[in-house]
């Protein structure tokens, strides 16, 4: 599976490479340190099949990055998961509304945080868009 990770954080970086490195099934991340660096990346080459998306990002946002992307129509299909710190409600509500495919809030404790990412990733798999 190709994975389009938005992230700022090279400590959060390094952790879903780690847990990633776990998994069974080998996956290619591209990374990108913020919105303006990936819509670059989603531009220039193939697409991914699924994005992981911070919110709290210098230059653009996450949410101001998955607004642009839901309205274009070559990449709006794509499935958008925001991995983030953020507990707001508000940011929650909002991603929702733009049309995200989930949010996952970033846990403390590793194990959990490798856990949660492990189960997107299996469903992520399995699933029917991916294939298509």
């Amino acid at each position: 599976m190709n994975v389009l990770f938005i992230e700022d954080d090279m400590i959060e970086t390094m952790k879903l490479q780690r847990a990633i490195s776990k998994f069974q099934c080998k996956h290619k991340i591209v990374e990108a340190k913020n919105g303006e660096e990936a819509l670059e990346v989603l531009k220039a080459g193939s697409l991914p099949d699924i994005i992981l998306l911070d919110l709290n990002m210098p230059r653009m946002s996450g949410i101001e990055f998955l607004s642009i992307i839901k309205a274009d129509e070559k990449l709006k299909y794509l499935p958008t998961i925001i991995l983030t710190t953020s507990e707001n409600r508000v940011d929650l509500l909002k991603c929702f509304e733009i049309g995200i495919a989930g949010y996952i809030i970033k846990p403390l404790k590793y194990e959990d945080y490798e856990s949660k990412l492990k189960k997107v990733f299996d469903y992520w798999e399995v699933s029917e868009l991916f294939k298509a």
